[in-house]
């Protein structure tokens, strides 16, 4: 997958309102492949719906979403199955986490179902992060910054085209989500892949090639 495109979309509850302001809604607007952007939104502007129409769990919308030419709404289950497990990465807002595993657990569950990245390896980041005596610790008991860390890393245990990161440092202090941030490029640019990052607020301190507001 080269890019993702929003071809005038409009959720179907902003469709009646007659000044959108916006660089996404009612745009023709394109990601690509090895570029960096920032979506910035207020609170009710529609940003978890933007994210769950790339993900393909609503399509409450006017207009067209492309993943290069294919239009989203005519893929199948077993498609939205393939694009989740191989081309588009997902880093939750609201993480996602299985709170009754560890911290490691909650990684490799994911891990294992794609082979990607070696034990070392993820050890490697969880030392990185500052959380190398949490691997065993189970993810109900962690901070939700140190959470925010976790879910991190099992967005990056896979191959992708993009990866989507929803509010990836709300909780963590500026050292941590600059290291957050670090990993994140590290790894998007060696599969040379694309980054959309979301924020009604703090976001991570990077070189972005666009920043739109929704």
């Amino acid at each position: 997958m080269n890019s993702i495109q929003f071809h005038y979309v409009i959720p179907h509850v902003f469709a009646s309102r007659e000044e959108q302001h916006s660089d996404i809604w009612q745009q023709d607007v394109r990601f690509e492949k090895e570029k960096l952007y920032l979506v910035e939104a207020e609170s009710g502007k529609g940003k978890s719906t933007f994210c769950s129409y790339i993900q393909g769990y609503r399509h409450d919308y006017n207009g067209k979403i492309l993943f290069d030419d294919q239009d989203t709404r005519q893929l199948r289950v077993a498609q939205w199955v393939d694009i989740r497990m191989r081309h588009v990465s997902t880093l939750f807002q609201e993480l996602r986490l299985f709170p009754e595993l560890t911290a490691f657990e909650n990684v490799e569950i994911k891990n294992k179902l794609t082979n990607f990245k070696t034990r070392e390896q993820i050890l490697e980041w969880f030392d990185m992060l500052g959380i190398a005596d949490k691997t065993e610790a189970k993810v109900g008991r962690m901070s939700f910054g140190q959470q925010q860390r976790v879910a991190l890393m099992r967005a990056l245990v896979q191959p992708f085209d993009f990866i989507l990161a929803d509010e990836p440092i709300s909780h963590l202090d500026d050292n941590n989500g600059r290291i957050m941030g670090e990993i994140l490029m590290h790894e998007a640019k060696a599969q040379g892949a694309g980054v959309i990052i979301t924020s009604i607020g703090k976001h991570m301190p990077l070189d972005y090639d666009r920043i739109l507001k929704l």
